[in-house]
């Protein structure tokens, strides 16, 4: 493969510079026949950069020939590399910075299967005709929440977005002032609502909202729907007052406009049991009489990121027909995993096979077992890691300051920042907390079929920084 490229900029320091790019490439020849010339042209560049700025901080100069074997290792690397995969050690169950939700053994099958060929998703097999694109997500949505009709969009906030449609454009939607949440990312409800084309109308006070506040927001003028938000990632305490949903919905009834409830993480299975606060459930708010409900699919769902609307058939199918829903829509991959999650629930396998379930019902005296084992196999600085309890928390945006009690490792360390940088940067990358003097490693959200990797980072660590 003969490639011809024009020098770039001489480094100032002292004359020195890389090796001549042709000579690089022609000593590369024999890997790079066949491939795109820009594309090679583009990593070149990016060994080239590399080797300048490692020039410029007084290293010494690498030869043509190690610069052409850096450039094929860099062209061979380019289709394995991805996103880190990385241990949870946090006791976050779902840790928005580490990916939410992992998912289930049959969803990332169902995902590979998907990704790997071709599949009837736009196509009735029984007909050979055009066949709706969601239909077995909303089969399952249906049966599990005792919607009327679902829909699927990409994320929650989407979902509430284009719930919003439902309005009308330029219309009013009364919310109670405490609800006007942020949900993540800087996305704010009234920011959404005013996206949308709608008008905000606040409604009572931050602490106290009661049913005539919503009264006299219709009163005022044109309100075209109610929207209610789930305190999912907030909680107001003290002299508060909410009105109810009963009545809330009493009142859109008598009004004659929708009533939409964001319930945010979205539980399809009660909470209590697992000595966690009541999560409301979306069939309880369809039962209540609410037109629409939304709530995502990477959260207490457990499964891949997507938003959720279930509700009244004429509503969606308005919704289906908005030309945001296609704007919003998932792809075959998410279908696919989303699907095989929610099938888990249907056949009553969610807690026993989704991962997230997993960690929240996993019992704290098996938690320290595993902890104590792996203790015992592994030293760090010439010391066992000792067991101690803590509290993990069920994070990305769900049941605020609801705990559970938890079993951990506590590794001390003259400087355990340094060391919990270790662990994020090994092979394989862990991740945990620094507390005080010692690194934190909450087994809660450590699968069981990871203590074993878990034993290899922790051995690595006497191997030295790396």
């Amino acid at each position: 493969m003969a490639i011809k490229t024009q020098e770039r900029a001489v480094h100032p320091m002292g004359g020195r510079r890389p090796p001549s790019a042709n000579e690089i490439l022609e000593l590369a020849r024999h890997a790079i026949d066949g491939r795109d010339r820009a594309a090679v042209l583009s990593v070149l560049h990016t060994v080239l950069d590399e080797e300048r700025a490692s020039l410029s901080s007084g290293a010494a100069m690498r030869t043509s020939a190690h610069l052409a074997d850096a450039l094929q290792l860099r062209l061979e690397s380019l289709p394995r590399e991805g996103l880190t995969p990385v241990i949870n050690a946090t006791g976050v169950i779902l840790h928005t910075n580490l990916g939410r939700a992992p998912w289930a053994e049959a969803a990332i099958r169902a995902a590979e299967r998907a990704a790997s060929g071709y599949l009837f998703l736009e196509m009735d097999r029984r007909s050979g005709r055009r066949g709706p694109r969601f239909a077995l997500v909303e089969s399952h949505l249906r049966a599990l929440t005792g919607a009327e009709a679902a829909l699927v969009v990409n994320n929650n906030a989407a979902a509430v977005s284009l719930s919003l449609a439902v309005a009308g454009r330029r219309a009013a939607v009364a919310v109670a002032r405490g609800e006007l949440a942020e949900i993540g990312g800087g996305v704010r409800i009234p920011e959404l609502i005013r996206r949308a084309g709608a008008r905000l109308v606040e409604v009572g006070t931050t602490n106290r909202t009661r049913l005539a506040d919503f009264e006299g927001a219709f009163d005022a003028g044109h309100v075209g729907a109610v929207l209610r938000v789930h305190a999912s990632n907030f909680r107001i305490e003290g002299f508060t007052e909410r009105a109810s949903l009963a009545d809330l919905v009493a009142l859109a009834r008598r009004r004659r406009v929708p009533i939409i409830e964001d319930l945010g993480s979205g539980a399809l299975l009660d909470t209590q049991p697992y000595g966690l606060e009541h999560e409301p459930l979306p069939a309880e708010s369809l039962q209540a009489g609410v037109d629409l409900v939304t709530f995502s699919g990477d959260k207490l769902v457990g499964g891949p990121q997507a938003g959720l609307i279930v509700g009244r058939a004429a509503l969606i199918a308005r919704l289906r027909r908005d030309p945001l829903a296609r704007a919003m829509r998932p792809d075959k991959v998410t279908l696919a995993a989303l699907a095989a999650t929610l099938a888990l629930y249907r056949s009553g396998e969610a807690a026993l096979k989704i991962p997230i379930w997993r960690m929240i019902s996993a019992a704290t005296d098996d938690l320290r077992r595993r902890a104590a084992a792996i203790a015992a196999s592994v030293q760090v600085d010439g010391s066992a890691p000792t067991v101690e309890s803590v509290e993990s928390t069920i994070g990305g945006g769900s049941l605020p300051g609801e705990t559970v009690h938890s079993a951990a490792l506590s590794i001390a360390a003259a400087r355990p920042d340094r060391l919990h940088r270790m662990l994020r940067m090994g092979e394989p990358a862990v991740v945990g907390r620094v507390h005080g003097s010692a690194v934190i490693l909450d087994l809660r959200t450590v699968l069981p079929e990871q203590d074993g990797a878990l034993v290899v980072a922790l051995r690595a660590l006497s191997a030295g920084p790396r």
